[in-house]
């Protein structure tokens, strides 16, 4: 029986990444939704559930993607609320890749720091990645601080953190490329992670590598210039100034596995749901 992954996509155009993906990941066929909104799901859902029986569904599965995350969380509400009794199939958000990227990363950098009780700074955090990470990191018992040079979005991502992962963080406006701003909030911190935007510059080197108990940093940004100066994007654990780096790519192929993984593992049974705590509950074992 052929396996079908319909892709709830939130933007106007379907993203040829995710579809890319799905394919490499097992899918035979990609059924693509563009433009989808909550009010659009339940007849989607009902043709997924109602043409195939019993263990039949395992072979049918849900992907919801696009740019909005908060979109993406509207449309998985509309697409669990419509199962019912053994009606269902197997279900996963990855908004943005925010989902798949910030677990990859914050499992890479548990394993390599003890973040319990000690300091995280999660630079330019207030976007998908940055906000989920800041939740999870705050899970592992770090004491979180968000950054932003967008003072509005502090408080936002603070709820944000919050409503999603029940934990609180702190939030600090400090301009992107500001070595004193950084330096200070960097002095205790254990872990430096960048979230901001492709081709920004957000810490300087001087800023983080005379940090005496700095022992991580990650930056997420591919595109150059790198968001944190110093980090090389292939950067998989390696040593720099003392601390243990890692790029976009080191946390990218990683991430892909994570990726290809969840999709396969939606075709295994009909019942899973796969949101941030269990997409992180994945990389953590991988």
């Amino acid at each position: 029986m052929k396996k079908l992954l319909f892709q709830l996509d939130t933007d106007p155009i379907p993203s040829a990444f995710d579809i890319v993906t799905a394919y490499d990941a097992g899918a035979h066929h990609v059924v693509s939704y563009a433009g989808i909104a909550p009010d659009q799901v339940q007849g989607l859902v009902h043709g997924c559930i109602f043409t195939r029986g019993g263990e039949d569904l395992r072979h049918t599965a849900i992907w919801i993607g696009g740019r909005d995350i908060a979109a993406g969380e509207q449309v998985l509400d509309v697409v669990t609320k419509s199962f019912f009794g053994d009606f269902r199939v197997s279900v996963m958000l990855d908004s943005n890749g925010a989902n798949t990227t910030a677990a990859t990363a914050v499992a890479q950098l548990i394993r390599a720091v003890d973040v319990r009780e000690g300091t995280v700074v999660v630079a330019a955090g207030t976007g998908p990645v940055g906000i989920r990470t800041a939740g999870l990191f705050a899970r592992e018992g770090a004491r979180v601080i968000v950054t932003s040079p967008l003072r509005d979005q502090l408080e936002r991502a603070s709820e944000l953190v919050k409503a999603r992962f029940g934990a609180e963080i702190v939030t600090r406006y400090v301009e992107n490329g500001d070595v004193d701003g950084y330096r200070t909030l960097l002095a205790d911190a254990r872990v430096l992670f960048g979230a901001g935007p492709a081709g920004v510059r957000l810490v300087p080197e001087t800023a983080w590598q005379e940090s005496a108990g700095l022992e991580a940093v990650v930056d997420l940004n591919l595109a150059p210039p790198s968001g944190i100066e110093g980090v090389s994007t292939g950067d998989a654990g390696k040593e720099r100034a003392g601390k243990r780096c890692f790029g976009a790519i080191g946390v990218g192929h990683p991430k892909m596995k994570l990726h290809k993984a969840c999709i396969a593992s939606l075709f295994e049974r009909k019942d899973l749901v796969l949101d941030i705590a269990e997409i992180y509950a994945a990389a953590r074992g991988l």
